[in-house]
């Protein structure tokens, strides 16, 4: 039983990360409207710049979280610029294919400059465990936990305290009303990615953290999760993409734990299109489809 607990609670900060991936991946659809390929290699982008300012400017897990998202955020600017901003009024699959040009872009610029090997991330704190009975939990999952509810917190109290994120929620729902209404929405679009990718860097961060390792070809495997954790959540919808993250992380584990580490991936999506066979708009924590958690 200790085991089974054990994987569970591995499954859940596992799936907290891939929440943040979802959250990321669901708030720039929800703004833009349209599903985004480039959402693993801004991931691998976070990945890469918290290891290299751990590696050569500070070992301070938090300030590097923030860097990431700044930086993150700044390649949101580069790929809405490029991919959205002139093709709203466009057929939808000409900025997907301009996301997935972008992604091979960024995936093979990071490979020419920084190598096509995988990384090792250089360890920071003190390592140890806190028992609870016969249940071990590490820092590292202790810190990834605590910093993902830190964000979701406050990515909450932004889309729903805040006059830009009430904007955000207002173009994610309706673009024609909230242009109507004098709002600006080019720049809400515009915002929603930048945040989106922002999160989306900081759960790369996360991820290079707590898996030590990390590569310039992990984004093809990122984006499927982030894509899979939002559809189970209903797309668009926060709090669900990220319950559907933490899920899929947990079903992760059990199947490791059941069957054999190669088999992580094919229990998460038996699962998910087991669920959209019976739930086809997914796990929705509410009547809301749009941001908002």
């Amino acid at each position: 039983m200790a085991y089974v607990l054990e994987q569970i609670i591995n499954g859940f900060c596992q799936g907290s990360i891939f929440a943040l991936f979802a959250i990321g991946f669901a708030l720039i659809a929800g703004v833009t409207g349209l599903a985004t390929f480039t959402h693993g290699e801004v991931v691998m982008t976070g990945a890469f710049t918290v290891y290299y300012f751990s590696r050569y400017i500070s070992s301070n897990l938090f300030l590097n979280i923030i860097i990431v998202f700044f930086i993150t955020g700044l390649l949101g600017i580069v790929i809405h610029k490029i991919c959205y901003e002139r093709f709203f009024n466009a057929p939808h699959y000409i900025p997907l294919v301009c996301t997935i040009a972008m992604s091979m872009i960024l995936k093979n610029l990071v490979q020419i400059f920084l190598g096509s090997e995988t990384k090792a991330m250089p360890q920071t704190g003190v390592p140890g465990f806190i028992s609870l009975g016969t249940i071990r939990i590490n820092w590292i999952q202790i810190t990834v936990i605590c910093v993902v509810v830190f964000l979701c917190a406050a990515l909450w109290f932004f889309l729903n305290k805040t006059t830009p994120g009430r904007i955000l929620r207002a173009v994610s729902n309706d673009k024609t009303a909230a242009a109507l209404a004098g709002i600006n929405v080019g720049r809400a679009t515009l915002l929603g990615n930048v945040i989106g990718c922002g999160i989306g860097g900081m759960g790369g961060a996360l991820y290079a953290f707590y898996y030590s390792t990390f590569s310039p070809v992990m984004g093809l495997s990122i984006s499927m999760k982030a894509f899979s954790s939002a559809v189970l959540g209903g797309m668009t919808g926060i709090a669900s993409s990220a319950a559907g993250g933490v899920i899929i992380g947990i079903f992760e584990n059990l199947g490791v734990m059941l069957f054999s580490s190669s088999l992580r991936d094919l229990v998460a999506f038996v699962f998910l299109i087991v669920v959209l066979l019976f739930m086809p708009e997914g796990l929705k924590l509410s009547r809301e489809s749009k941001p908002g958690i």
